[in-house]
């Protein structure tokens, strides 16, 4: 078994380049987020237990996620290969996934770090529009509406979420490098880290990061 993942700051296109990834190769993408929903969903002892936090507003704990995350895993081959987009997020979740991938007989091979440089970042999300109507998501460069401020699709204003503002953007990137740093030096020694330049387009970085495949 072989898993990957994509590691990247909020802005950083970990979702688009893993859509190109898995288009491009036999990795399948996994989401925890998707695995949390179905496992409660099924009912499973372990997706009752996320669900009892959730309810409560509380955060699920790491060790519930990665049981959740084994169980999914189990499921598959020992020929699979998985694709992780944006998590572990931290090293203990780094740490603890490893040793779910040990007991499958499988290792994370390589781990991809999708640099972009900061103005870049906030550039891609503070200029994010949302329909307030019908949720149609616009960028005010990249994919603007043909009229400023009017959702093509239906006609209803574009608004910007309190999460893109400028201030709140750079404060998440802060939130970000303080988490992930000791993730970084933690896969770095283990040779595993892999840097590719995603502050150019989709598809360059797309190339690049499946150039340097494994």
């Amino acid at each position: 078994m072989k898993a990957i993942i994509l590691l990247g700051a909020p802005g950083a296109g970990k979702g688009t380049l893993a859509e190109g990834v898995k288009n491009a190769t036999a990795f399948l993408h996994v989401s925890t987020g998707d695995m949390l929903r179905a496992a409660i969903k099924a009912g499973s002892p372990t997706g009752l237990e996320a669900k009892a936090f959730m309810e409560k507003g509380e955060l699920v704990p790491d060790d519930v996620i990665l049981r959740i995350v084994g169980e999914r895993l189990a499921q598959g081959g020992p020929d699979d290969q998985y694709m992780f987009d944006g998590f572990p997020r931290t090293l203990e979740q780094a740490r603890q996934l490893d040793a779910v991938l040990e007991k499958l007989g499988g290792a994370v091979n390589q781990v991809f770090l999708l640099e972009v440089p900061t103005p870049v970042i906030v550039s891609r999300l503070s200029g994010r529009r949302i329909c307030k109507s019908c949720g149609a998501v616009y960028h005010v460069t990249n994919i603007p509406s043909k009229v400023a401020g009017i959702c093509d699709q239906c006609g209803g204003p574009l608004y910007q979420r309190p999460d893109d503002s400028e201030a709140t953007v750079l404060n998440r990137l802060e939130v970000y490098r303080r988490q992930t740093s000791s993730l970084i030096d933690f896969y770095e020694q283990k040779g595993v880290l892999v840097r590719v330049n995603a502050g150019t387009n989709p598809q360059a970085a797309t190339a690049e990061l499946l150039s340097k495949l494994a």
